[in-house]
């Protein structure tokens, strides 16, 4: 056998790896995919915060309720701490207060938003004694509530 021969040859082997074209291809497509879902993903995190401070508002509607049972009225209420922030651990993103205009039988509680929420279409939430939900921003009540 002559090692001259074609068997003998070195071959050529085609490289294992990625193309330019075909890493600029996925690139692209992982663009349009975050593109579509980061939007998305930021619109969930809104609602779950706002629901949160509905939470944290609903507990302290509550408190003022429990409050107004043992002492027959409103107006000398404080919200303990735990019930002033939202969430109650971690990053502050709502403050929860007794609103101006507290009477003896009436009150009105506010999630005023802090922080990243302070742009958010709800603007501030709030609830009456007599159960009224409200909201200052420009989006649907629906919405904010829901």
């Amino acid at each position: 056998m002559n090692p001259r021969t074609p068997e003998f040859a070195p071959r050529r082997s085609r490289s294992s790896g990625f193309s330019l074209l075909e890493l600029m291809i996925a690139v692209g497509i992982v663009g349009i995919l975050a593109s579509v879902a980061l939007p998305s993903y930021r619109t969930s995190i809104v609602r779950a915060k706002r629901s949160e401070a509905r939470t944290a508002m609903l507990d302290a509607a509550q408190f003022m309720q429990r409050f107004y049972a043992a002492n027959n009225r409103y107006d000398t209420a404080v919200l303990p701490t735990n019930l002033q922030r939202s969430p109650a651990q971690g990053t502050q993103v709502y403050t929860i207060r007794i609103a101006s205009g507290v009477t003896r039988t009436a009150y009105t509680l506010e999630a005023v938003p802090q922080g990243t929420m302070a742009g958010d279409k709800c603007g501030n939430l709030s609830i009456t004694s007599t159960g009224v939900r409200g909201k200052t921003g420009t989006e649907t009540l629906e919405r904010c509530w829901k």
